[in-house]
This record gives C-alpha cells, sequence and structure tokens, in this order.
C-alpha cells in the first residue's frame, strides 16, 4: 500500500467516526503528531507531579498532605499511562525520561512572565515553568490549569485514536477531583477577609498563565489536529470555554478575572494538552 492509499484509508475512516488502533493503520504524518500530543500530555503530566512534591510536607493540615500526596500519586500514574501509549508506538521511554529527567524539576522565578515561550528540551505546557511557593498558588492551580487540561481533554475523549481515548478516562476522573479540591479552597479563600486579597492577586497569577496554554485561534497545527480528529475544537473555542466556566465560578465568590491581552503573533503554532 503507498503513502497516498493509506491516507486516503485513514482519512476515510476517521471522518466516518472510525478509530485508529495500531500503528499500522498510521500515516508518518498521523504518527508524529499524536506522539508529538501524547509526549506534551506525558511530560507535563511529570513535570507537574514534580512541581507538587514540596507540598505533601507543607500542606496546612494533615488531611491536605494526603490529598496532596494523592494529586502527586495520580499524576504520576497519568504519566505512566501517557508514556505507556507513546512505548507502543515505539519510543524509548526511559532513555526520553532520563535525558528531561532534571529539567522536569526546573523552575523559574516566581515574579518572570515568559508568556507562550518554552524554554527547556521537554515538552511541557510551559505553566509547568512557574513554582508553586505558597499554598493559594497549589490551590489556583488545581483551579485554574486543572481545569484548562479538563477542558482539552474533553476533546481528546472523542478523539480518533482508540488507546488515548481509553486511556483518558481514568485520567479525566481523577482530574475532576483536582478541580474539586481546587474549587473547594478557592471558595474557602475567598470568603476569609484575611485571604482574600492573596486569593485575588493569585487569581490573577494562573488565570493569565492558563489562557496563554491553548494557542492561537485559527493555527495551522491545530487545523491539522482537527482534519486528523486529535482534536475537535479550534484553539479558541477551548479557550472561550474555559473562561466563561472560571468567570461564573470566581463571580459567585465574589473575586474578579483580570484582562488578558493575546499577543498572537508570539504564540506557538500548536495548543497545549496539560496534565
Amino acid at each position: 500500500m503507498t503513502e497516498k492509499e493509506r491516507e486516503e484509508r485513514l482519512l476515510q475512516k476517521i471522518q466516518t467516526g472510525g478509530r485508529i488502533e495500531s500503528p499500522d493503520e498510521m500515516t508518518e504524518e498521523y504518527r508524529q503528531n499524536l506522539v508529538h500530543l501524547l509526549t506534551m500530555q506525558a511530560d507535563s503530566e511529570l513535570a507537574g507531579a514534580y512541581g507538587y512534591v514540596p507540598w505533601i510536607t507543607k500542606a496546612p493540615t494533615v488531611e491536605e498532605k494526603h490529598v496532596v500526596a494523592q494529586i502527586v500519586k495520580d499524576e504520576v500514574r497519568h504519566a505512566v499511562v501517557m508514556y505507556g501509549l507513546l512505548a507502543d508506538l515505539g519510543m524509548d521511554v526511559e532513555g526520553h525520561v532520563g535525558a528531561h529527567d532534571q529539567a522536569f524539576t526546573m523552575r523559574i522565578e516566581a515574579s518572570a512572565d515568559i508568556g507562550t515561550a518554552r524554554i527547556t528540551a521537554d515538552k511541557r505546557v510551559n505553566i509547568f515553568y512557574y513554582p508553586i511557593d505558597t499554598w493559594a498558588d497549589f490551590v489556583f492551580f488545581n483551579f485554574c490549569m486543572d481545569r484548562g487540561a479538563g477542558h482539552q481533554l474533553e476533546d481528546v475523549r472523542a478523539c480518533s485514536y482508540g488507546p488515548w481515548v481509553r486511556a483518558i478516562e481514568g485520567i479525566f476522573k481523577e482530574e475532576k477531583f483536582h478541580i474539586r479540591h481546587g474549587e473547594h479552597w478557592v471558595k474557602r479563600l475567598a470568603e476569609d477577609p484575611a485571604a482574600r486579597g492573596e486569593a485575588q492577586a493569585t487569581l490573577n497569577k494562573w488565570y493569565i498563565r492558563t489562557m496563554n496554554i491553548f494557542g492561537r485561534p485559527g493555527s495551522p497545527k491545530n487545523a491539522l489536529y482537527r482534519k486528523l480528529r486529535l482534536k475537535l475544537r479550534d484553539n479558541d473555542e477551548v479557550r472561550q470555554a474555559f473562561h466563561t466556566e472560571v468567570k461564573e465560578l470566581t463571580g459567585a465568590v465574589g473575586l474578579t478575572l483580570p484582562e488578558w491581552k493575546p499577543a498572537w503573533g508570539e504564540l506557538p503554532e500548536e495548543a497545549h494538552i496539560p496534565g
């Protein structure tokens, strides 16, 4: 079978709702884009877990130490699942992780603003370069970034690669737990007069950083992902769904969203999938 015949067969299958189940069915274009997206998610899951680890000891209560430990465990499990999918596609997972393991722990200064830049060789979403320095940071990361990831994972649940669809269901449920944890604490901090100012300032940081993860509207890369049904929506559709939900939730507890101004000329071609 020629590559053109393989492409015609693949597109016909996915455009009629079928799913790709093995590398034998893939074109090289499909495989390369799939591997890119899976690696972004896998690296983000692992880098995210590393960033949470210190908060097992620093969380404010024994109960919260257990919650943070569970979230770390979830994120590492998600990474294992995603790297398993990549191994099935021929990636040398141990070699990849070993080459980037120190980079996964790298964090920038809290005051830095890197916009949409990626500054290491791993494929993590760039929000994972920022440190989690306070309990409010941990809370609003759960509230914003995990919710942003959830909106992106909605597309994965109906994508064209069967093994990814099946793997994502367990991940999606655990991410919902992380989001609910964030919601609980956002309400608690916003309703505490002593913590309200910190809550608003921390929301301002993580909301902007999360809005930057989705990619630019009309991205050619995103259009290719949609053609291959590895994504279903334009980047900005996902961003606006996230914004609408966060605006309603923060407004309900008396917090306000800061203005977000995109610099479209600086945004990357692809929308990113976090953990």
